[in-house]
């Protein structure tokens, strides 16, 4: 079952998170993570919610999504990304 991570970022510092954006492509290999989406144009079809930068990342599996998160190579990336940015981040189990 595929594990997904997906996030929705207010970026507050646009310079420094693009340093963030450099990073973290390496720290996926490791953990068979892709990019499904990369802040990309959004529209709302219902709701009232307003999202800002979604991000949606592919793994093999829920355990693999969360032990990239948990990373040694992760947590400096992470890192900086709390602190030029606010998010929400879900981890979601796929359809088996």
């Amino acid at each position: 079952m595929k594990g997904y991570i997906i996030a929705d970022v207010e970026i507050h510092d646009p310079e420094a998170y693009a340093d963030y954006r450099a990073a973290v492509p390496a720290t996926l290999e490791g953990y068979g993570g892709r990019f499904i989406v990369r802040g990309g144009e959004t529209e709302m079809l219902e709701g009232d919610r307003q999202p800002r930068r979604i991000v949606v990342l592919e793994f093999d599996s829920p355990e693999q999504a969360r032990a990239w998160y948990e990373s040694e190579e992760y947590r400096d990336p992470k890192a900086l990304r709390q602190r030029t940015s606010t998010a929400s981040l879900i981890l979601v189990a796929g359809v088996e």
